[in-house]
């Protein structure tokens, strides 16, 4: 293969560095790059993030259920349990969003993954359940930070062809993390140490990933894209991609505009991001609603659907939707994202959700029978994964201009949490008051409103950034 070849291929086991007497701004570099070993330890090094992220977020199920009997806490107590985590997602999403705009991506790169340690340690040792609502609510600090910072480098390193498909392994590293939760929690559970000791460590052991990655961080290079038009250092951010990705990237630069903050009044005011900020928050607090609320709720949806069934039981059903349904959803998200279109993948998901929910509600015997509910509802989660749970990661590192990417998608993670805030608290008295039947028409609601926000925004599939950040209208 010649050296054009693999650029315009962006063939991933290319390593032929990408150079050219030619002088590009850093952007254009970026976008006609091949993939290589810098984009996939980009991707390991974020993902580790949003392993993270699944692992704390899936097995606070599981304790939630143990300190609730340990502790005779009451239902709004057990609910603060499960969601407090999420709460600070929502708050950390936003700030360190912002923060990430006006200082750079790298330095809240590694001050995340820090206070995700702090958080997950705290828990581990919580004395009673103040601390350890407290302690979940600083982890979520961190799990929120990680959510702008962490796609938006991604996508920021990318190249066009295949930014969907780098952003979508950067999330997809989730998958890992609902499967390992519940494999430790079968693991501790079966090994005989008390169930004071088996929540303590499946929370504790949150920090693990987390601080395997903290060095690798703070030798990341700061986002090219954002150093070239926001700090005006088109020269230095080419030097440092060029040492970073050991010369496959590699071209002299041009100079670009320079790109102006905006104030959060000025961000909040104008019109086009008003419509983004509906899009891509909407769309995700819509989603975040029904497949956290459903998922941190599973095991009590399980107690209703076979009242008998073991704490185990459930975690080896829990476990056996994750693989079987999600795993596959996340793969295919990833392989296919590019080529059918990071918003019409979105629309296809959100569509077989609402599907999937109202077959569920509108057929009693499917919500008495375990079997069929667990296809049906699998179902539905292969395409939350292949689809709105992938796309709502993705979709927000693009569609914003650099100078406010972090803020654009700090807030609609923030509002992503919200949702998963609300749901954890709302569906379990939902639950209570008007049955499993309908909460899962609220749910399959809340997908199809998720399906016209979706309509809001472009198409950034194969499209740079920066084109796809132009306002057309003007």
């Amino acid at each position: 293969m010649t050296e054009s070849e693999a650029v315009l291929s962006g063939d991933a086991s290319s390593e032929v560095p990408f150079a050219t007497p030619v002088a590009l701004t850093v952007s254009q570099l970026l976008d006609d790059a091949p993939t290589s070993r810098f984009h996939h330890r980009a991707v390991l090094i974020s993902g580790m993030g949003f392993f993270t992220d699944a692992y704390d977020l899936f097995v606070i199920g599981t304790v939630a259920s143990i300190v609730q009997t340990q502790w005779s806490l009451s239902t709004t107590e057990t609910s603060w349990v499960s969601g407090a985590a999420v709460l600070g997602a929502f708050v950390g999403a936003m700030i360190f969003g912002r923060i990430a705009d006006v200082i750079g991506r790298k330095s809240v790169y590694t001050m995340v993954a820090l206070i995700m340690i702090v958080g997950a340690v705290v828990s581990a040792f919580a004395p009673n359940v103040i601390v350890l609502i407290g302690a979940r609510f600083l982890l979520g600090l961190g799990i929120g930070g990680d959510y702008p910072v962490s796609a938006v480098l991604m996508s920021e390193y990318a190249n066009r062809a295949q930014r969907g498909r780098l952003v979508g392994l950067v999330f997809s590293m989730q998958a890992i993390g609902l499967i390992v939760g519940p494999l430790v929690g079968l693991g501790l559970l079966s090994s005989g140490l008390s169930e004071n000791l088996t929540w303590r460590l499946l929370l504790g052991l949150g920090a693990i990933p987390a601080a395997a990655v903290i060095y690798l961080r703070s030798r990341m290079p700061e986002s090219p894209r954002f150093q070239a038009h926001v700090r005006r250092e088109s020269e230095r951010a080419a030097a440092e991609l060029r040492s970073f990705s050991g010369g496959v990237i590699d071209a002299p630069v041009a100079p670009v505009a320079k790109s102006s903050l905006m104030s959060p009044r000025q961000f909040l005011t104008n019109p086009r991001m008003l419509l983004l900020i509906l899009g891509t928050a909407g769309s995700w607090f819509l989603l975040d609603y029904a497949y956290y609320g459903n998922t941190l709720s599973l095991p009590s949806i399980l107690m209703e659907v076979s009242p008998n069934a073991t704490v185990k039981v459930k975690l080896l059903l829990s476990l056996a939707m994750f693989i079987v349904f999600a795993l596959p959803g996340y793969y295919f998200a990833v392989t296919r994202i590019d080529r059918i279109g990071h918003r019409k993948l979105q629309t296809i998901g959100f569509s077989v959700m609402a599907g999937c929910f109202l077959l569920l509600a509108a057929v009693p015997r499917f919500t008495t029978m375990v079997a069929p509910f667990i296809v049906i509802f699998g179902i539905s989660y292969f395409f939350t994964e292949f689809g709105p749970n992938t796309t709502t990661f993705v979709l927000p590192s693009e569609v914003y201009p650099v100078e406010m990417r972090t803020t654009g998608h700090g807030l609609a993670a923030g509002f992503g949490k919200l949702g998963a805030f609300v749901g954890v608290f709302v569906i379990p008295h939902l639950q209570t008051s008007i049955g499993l039947r309908g909460m899962l028409v609220v749910a399959s609601g809340a997908a199809l409103v998720g399906l016209a926000t979706t309509a809001i925004l472009p198409e950034p599939s194969q499209t740079s950034l920066e084109d796809t950040a132009v306002d057309r209208t003007t």
